[in-house]
């Protein structure tokens, strides 16, 4: 689609809000491409074309898209306070973007006739609004309406981000100074889903790297314990994912654990999660040394238990199987265990996605993640593509979900959205009362620190009082990862530097 930020009026150069433009236009019209034509539009653009101006007047400042498709055209207008103009820039860049996208959005669900879920929201992070309302003095209430009446996001939306939001702040009042998340990658799996863009190589394809990965990991590990120990650092939290970490044998697991356990500062650690994602990578020896160390939590992710389903997306397991893995993981870890469901799979259906969930709640894990199917760049099934659920299909299946969870005693406690989204909703980790996983709250929210250990790892400095980040990244693949030990020590000794800094 064809776009113009017209020339005149903006604080700095148009250029600067193709980045908000973009966010509404896969948001509105995701099958979209965005073109910036050199001339300027002498009337409306073509057939399917986008003009935005910026208007300043002595009072009033106005914001207007027009957005045309086809024969047919909208006009959205958004006015602000002039001298909001004036502020910092920072200040005045988010006036603007907001401005635009709130201006977009009503002139293209106008165009469309319906509003999306999550309104105007673009980010994948929508509880830090009402966490911060919350934060500043507002009551649940008021944070809900904001998001109704600012961002127009539905009402049952609404209640959900803020019922996250209450989850969030109850862990960002435990957490203490000098605290850090841990992240430890293994990007290893038994076979490669249809739908993961993930780093995550098939064990198959990879086996030589394993055993060195293994030990160049056990290093990084004592290396960052001994910073972190210099620094007097602690680990809040911790989670081991991938890939599966238990596509490791249990030698090789035990190996990892133990260099934990000997090297980093984990005393103070409240909660260990590790993914086992795989039923066919779960053995009860594995399980053991899991325990052994202090895992208090594991993850089983069927996805569906629907065989057919479990076909189409290249799983080489059944959903008998998952049933045997939950039965062994209850002598281990009782009902700790959270099961990761997919809602809009290939070749599923509403009906099926319902048996499902039945069958999961039937095994009675302490959480459970609905996910919403998103098609990303680089997946097996974006690629191929195939048969899919409709977007009714897929609202179906997740407020179903939404009233069996709540029905069967479990609250929502965290949730995120992704690009490429089927229907644009988003992804909801459930829980019953006591189990809720603070690690996936203070990765989401960004509330502390995480520092991540393995290829793909990327440790994020957070300093909450301004709102800072930092990303670090470690080399992105297994074989990089093996070959980039000075990138890897220095991002390490960087993350120290920055929490003691903060623990002043």
């Amino acid at each position: 689609m064809r776009i113009w930020l017209t020339e005149h009026n903006w604080p700095w150069e148009p250029e600067k809000y193709r980045f908000p433009t973009e966010q509404m236009l896969l948001t509105l019209f995701p099958g979209e491409k965005p073109e910036y034509p050199a001339e300027s539009p002498k009337s409306l653009p073509g057939e399917r074309g986008v003009i935005i101006t910026l208007t300043r007047g002595p009072k009033l400042a106005g914001m207007s898209v027009l957005v045309k498709l086809e024969d047919r055209y909208e006009n959205g207008v958004v006015r602000f306070p002039t001298e909001r103009l004036d502020e910092a820039p920072e200040q005045v860049y988010h006036t603007v973007s907001h401005a635009l996208k709130q201006a977009f959005y009503k002139a293209g669900t106008a165009l469309l006739g319906y509003e999306l879920p999550w309104g105007s929201l673009t980010g994948v992070r929508p509880v830090k609004l009402p966490t911060r309302a919350m934060l500043g003095g507002k009551t649940p209430k008021q944070a809900e309406r904001e998001l109704r009446e600012v961002y127009r996001v539905s009402p049952p939306r609404a209640a959900l981000a803020v019922e996250c939001a209450q989850a969030a702040l109850a862990v960002n009042n435990s957490l203490q100074k000098g605290g850090m998340a841990l992240y430890i990658g293994v990007p290893f799996c038994p076979t490669r889903c249809a739908y993961c863009s993930f780093i995550s190589a098939d064990v198959k394809g990879s086996l030589a790297l394993v055993e060195p990965y293994v030990e160049r990991l056990c290093l990084e590990i004592e290396f960052a314990g001994n910073i972190l120990q210099d620094y007097k650092l602690h680990i809040s939290c911790a989670y081991m994912g991938g890939g599966t970490p238990t596509t490791l044998d249990a030698a090789q697991l035990d190996r990892v654990l133990s260099a934990m356990e000997n090297h980093l500062p984990m005393e103070r650690c409240a909660e260990f999660t590790v993914e086992a994602g795989r039923p066919d990578t779960i053995t009860a020896e594995k399980l053991a040394v899991l325990k052994a160390h202090g895992v208090r939590r594991i993850s089983i992710n069927p996805q569906t238990m629907e065989d057919k389903v479990l076909r189409a997306i290249g799983r080489a397991h059944t959903a008998a199987q998952i049933e045997e893995a939950m039965a062994l993981a209850g002598r281990y870890f009782s009902g700790m265990v959270n099961m990761d469901l997919i809602a809009g799979l290939p070749t599923d259906t509403a009906a099926g996605f319902g048996r499902t969930l039945e069958r999961v709640l039937a095994m009675a894990p302490a959480n459970i993640t609905v996910h919403t199917l998103a098609l990303k760049k680089g997946s097996r099934l974006t690629e191929e593509g195939g048969a899919m659920p409709s977007p009714e299909e897929v609202e179906s299946m997740l407020s179903l979900a939404s009233a069996r969870l709540r029905g069967a005693g479990y609250a929502p406690y965290y949730l995120y959205r992704q690009k490429y989204m089927s229907g644009s909703f988003e992804n909801v980790g459930w829980a019953k009362p006591g189990t809720a996983c603070a690690y996936n709250i203070v990765m989401m929210e960004e509330l502390q620190t995480v520092l991540s250990l393995g290829a793909g790892g990327i440790t994020k400095l957070v300093d909450p009082e301004r709102r800072k980040i930092v990303r670090l990244n470690n080399p992105k693949y297994a074989k990089e990862y093996l070959d980039g030990w000075d990138k890897v020590a220095a991002a390490k000794a960087a993350a120290a530097r920055f929490q003691a800094g903060l623990a002043k």
